[in-house]
């Protein structure tokens, strides 16, 4: 089951132009163009005559043309074309999606038209921030349901295993960690204290010596997530929030997007407070973080092919909470969601 009244990334902004490109989202095929005009339109991908991909059509300078007999269709999804015959039945029609560009990307609203609000996207500071860099991945297509997705950018504790030779180390395995919920926000997080850093932070922080470390893991149900890194001299007041002029920030922005109940495509980027003019440090963080989320992949698709193959009820952990939570919260968001639409 999908939350539908949500707005879930379709693409960075630079994949849709003036041609058509397939997605399928939520379990629903649509397809994306950029209009004349520069604006992109989004319509379902499927001509109501035989049911032809919209996507294996041409374009005709702002319709969707299909490529079986010639129907067009323009960016509200209204026939306005058939060839042979004079007269349009009324009731032919295809679904269209509200789109919205912003952070680099293309946003799509999957439920209610009408309740499409544009102001319900996410913010980003630092985005447009001359102080602060940004370092943007290439989207990267998982054979796993989204919420071990999910579950994954909520639990701190995995980094010690799975990204051993990056993002963790032995000094992660064993601090626990504080959970919180806000809303239809999990939160878990946990300092590490007098520290020793990991490979991925040690050449990039601008102190020497232990440090004081936050582990921020925040996931905004469905399916958004946001990561923080602090990382400050060990004993500088960083847990108390006094920010030491070295302090190293780092904020991923993570969102995966359903495509099915076996797929999903993940979205990320980070900003950093450091090198904002960098083009070097921006290639060396990217290839880090593909590095690194690759590793996430792998763990993720297999975890995701043992859950639909066990043959035994698998078990839960304390750290399991956050992730827990998360999908209780979002259990219920979609049953209110498809009452509320059954009602109507």
């Amino acid at each position: 089951m999908f939350l539908r009244n949500e707005w879930y990334v379709a693409a960075w902004d630079h994949e849709i132009d003036h041609s058509l490109v397939s997605r399928t989202i939520l379990g629903e095929k649509i397809v994306l163009y950029r209009k004349q005009d520069g604006t992109i339109a989004a319509l379902e991908d499927a001509c109501p005559h035989r049911k032809l991909p919209l996507s294996m059509g041409v374009l005709v300078e702002d319709r969707v043309q299909c490529g079986y007999h010639g129907m067009e269709f323009d960016c509200t999804g209204k026939c306005v074309h058939v060839p042979s015959q004079d007269k349009i039945p009324t009731n032919v029609r295809i679904r269209h999606y509200p789109v919205v560009e912003k952070w680099n990307w293309v946003w799509i609203w999957m439920g209610d038209v009408e309740k499409a609000d544009e102001s319900k996207i996410i913010d980003i500071p630092h985005f447009h921030d001359a102080d602060w860099g940004i370092n943007r991945g290439p989207a990267m297509d998982i054979a796993c349901h989204y919420q071990y997705m999910t579950d994954n950018l909520v639990d701190p504790s995995h980094v010690s295993f799975v990204h051993k030779t990056s993002l963790g180390n032995e000094e992660t395995i064993d601090t626990p960690v504080k959970t919180s919920i806000d809303g239809t926000y999990v939160i878990v997080t946990r300092w590490l204290l007098g520290c020793n850093l990991p490979p991925f932070f040690t050449p990039r922080v601008k102190f020497q010596g232990k440090a004081d470390r936050l582990q921020h893991y925040e996931v905004r149900l469905p399916c958004m997530a946001v990561i923080k890194d602090v990382i400050a001299p060990a004993g500088s007041g960083a847990p108390e929030g006094h920010l030491h002029e070295d302090v190293f920030l780092l904020d991923s922005y993570n969102f995966i997007t359903p495509v099915d109940e076996d797929h999903c495509r993940y979205y990320w980027f980070q900003v950093r407070n450091f090198a904002p003019n960098d083009k070097i440090t921006e290639k060396e963080l990217t290839q880090d973080f593909i590095t690194a989320f690759t590793e996430d992949v792998v763990v993720m698709e297999a975890v995701h092919q043992g859950m639909k193959e066990k043959k035994k009820k698998n078990i839960d952990l304390r750290i399991d909470k956050g992730s827990l939570q998360g999908r209780k919260i979002l259990h219920k968001m979609i049953i209110t969601e498809n009452a509320q639409m059954s009602g109507r």
